[in-house]
């Protein structure tokens, strides 16, 4: 039995990105393992996803996960009482260094609120803005173009497609599903390769329905399946309260023989014109509050 698994790193704060992340690329040095980081390049607003109170099971997750304590108390003021730092710029030196340990590094977001909460209502003209600007800013700070991108919270629309195929990018990582396909949305088909994730997060499993943290790690190895595996985590998480746990995974991955690569490699594995094409439905995911982007059955013409 051969299991490959994508490993794709979200930093969607100013926190996660300062202490997560250098944590995290440490882990991975003593380990051997490169992987994919997808940085959210503008500023820090998570104090303003406390528009999202009343949203179905928002509040279950803020509690199972800790959230004051794993995000900091500072991060949930800001962009309300507090001012929205600029994550990235705030010390290009660790994205820098990211990239010259030889990990995959792209493009998460520009607001990562922003573009969670806002989405579905942008005109595609603030989507080409909001995603220009990201990349400008990844060239600015890394010194060379980022190839892929990957949408906060799974939100996908047309004009996220539409936008993402003007950037001509190598793939993009904005679903959850089983494989990497070409996606079809409003009776479009998208010229970008998606790579979805195939595990649960921790955040979605941790807690839920009484799941220790032994038992979440369990839960994702008992996941893992033949063939390509993707999972993301989140430097807020992973990086900072649970990286000894996140280090188990990695450990008893490695035991089990998983072969670790980058979303890039998976990417290149097939061909794109051999990828099927699926349908991109929209749907809840336990654990999870809000909809995401879901990889639907095969189109076929």
């Amino acid at each position: 039995m051969s299991i490959t698994l994508g490993l794709k790193l979200d930093v969607d704060t100013l926190r996660g990105y300062r202490e997560g992340v250098p944590a995290l690329l440490d882990l991975f040095e003593r380990l051997g393992v490169r992987i994919t980081i997808f940085f959210s390049m503008g500023p820090d607003n998570s104090g303003k996803a406390i528009r999202r109170v009343f949203r179905k099971g928002f509040l279950s997750k803020m509690r199972r996960t800790r959230a004051v304590s794993t995000y900091g108390l500072k991060t949930m003021l800001y962009g309300t009482l507090l001012p929205a730092p600029l994550i990235v710029d705030s010390d290009p030196s660790i994205l820098r260094r990211a990239a010259g340990l030889g990990h995959e590094c792209a493009v998460h977001a520009w607001d990562h609120v922003e573009w969670q909460d806002r989405l579905d209502r942008m005109k595609i003209e603030t989507v080409r803005d909001s995603l220009r600007r990201a990349f400008e800013a990844f060239g600015r700070i890394a010194g060379q173009p980022a190839r892929s991108c990957a949408a906060p919270a799974w939100k996908v629309t047309e004009s996220s497609l539409e936008v993402q195929d003007e950037l001509q990018l190598e793939y993009c990582s904005d679903t959850r599903g089983q494989g990497p396909f070409l996606p079809v949305l409003g009776g479009r088909r998208f010229s970008t390769p998606q790579i979805p994730s195939t595990l649960p997060t921790l955040d979605e499993i941790l807690g839920l329905d009484g799941l220790t943290p032994e038992e979440a790690n369990r839960r994702l190895l008992e996941g893992l399946r033949e063939g390509i595996n993707v999972h993301t985590f989140h430097a807020e998480m992973e990086g900072i309260g649970q990286i000894g746990l996140f280090e188990e995974f990695l450990l008893e991955c490695k035991n089990m023989g998983v072969r670790f690569c980058t979303l890039g490699e998976i990417a290149r594995f097939q061909p794109k014109e051999k990828l099927p094409l699926c349908f991109l439905e929209t749907g809840e995911i336990p654990g999870r509050a809000g909809k995401v982007a879901l990889q639907g059955k095969e189109w076929r013409p």
